[in-house]
């Protein structure tokens, strides 16, 4: 297995948290991210997607929320990586 991408977000008034990215996919201009908080084996999974305007130097992420997009975007993701299957709580 490749070794995942680390990146590290930094929540305004929060202490640095870091996540491993599974995967990336861009959705009607929007960009999204899967990460999670384990390199390997079963984890926490969250979908984030990317709020930034064009030209801005850092991105700014926002969990997904909504339950229809999430479920859409659970679906696209389950579909790119054979591995993955999501499961609410």
């Amino acid at each position: 297995m490749a070794k995942l991408e680390k990146i590290t977000f930094n929540p305004e008034g929060q202490d640095p948290v870091e996540f491993y990215v599974l995967e990336q996919t861009r959705i009607n201009g929007f960009n999204y991210i899967l990460v999670t908080d384990f390199e390997e084996g079963d984890g926490e999974a969250l979908i984030l997607k990317d709020i930034s305007k064009d030209g801005e130097e850092e991105s700014v992420f926002t969990i997904v929320s909504d339950d229809d997009e999430l479920a859409a975007l659970a679906g696209v993701f389950e579909n790119m990586l054979e591995d993955v299957e999501f499961v609410q709580d």
